[in-house]
């Protein structure tokens, strides 16, 4: 076993957990034109895992900004250059991702989203310069995904 904890890996329970939400996204026909991811082991485990299971390993790429101790503006900067309609599966870390979704739907980082492990939330991007600002469209436990397929 990794002895940091930024090199553990998926427990066999939760990739089998990620399997069933991958193909619970593909049942339920998400589309996904970039999935980005924080290089770090679970995550980047994560992200391939989801990747193959809807064809999108060519849209796989792994961000620094993405890392726990990621900058929010620079991510912010970065998603902006992607084509202004296209949807991103962004696959990270907690507490960042919360505070990342509480600041775009609320201007405050600090807000009360509390995203579980292997959830989903999907956020309409109204604006990610100068000011990143969205609509919290929904918010999904894994419970829940799994469910709507």
């Amino acid at each position: 076993m990794a002895s940091q904890d930024s090199e553990r890996a998926l427990t066999v329970e939760g990739r089998r957990e990620v399997e069933e939400i991958a193909k619970s996204l593909k049942q339920l026909n998400v589309e996904v034109h970039h999935i980005v991811t924080s290089p770090l082991t679970r995550s980047l485990e994560t992200a391939q895992i989801v990747a193959k299971e809807l064809n999108k390993s060519k849209d796989l790429e792994s961000w620094d900004e993405l890392k726990p101790e990621g900058e929010r503006l620079q991510l912010f900067k970065r998603l902006s250059k992607l084509r202004e309609d296209s949807s991103v599966l962004i696959v990270g870390h907690e507490p960042y991702l919360s505070m990342l979704l509480s600041d775009l739907i609320s201007g405050n980082p600090r807000g009360r989203i509390s995203l579980k492990k292997a959830g989903m939330a999907k956020v309409t991007i109204d604006s990610l310069t100068p000011k990143a600002s969205g609509e919290l469209k929904w918010l999904l436990t894994p419970r829940q995904i799994k469910k709507l397929s």
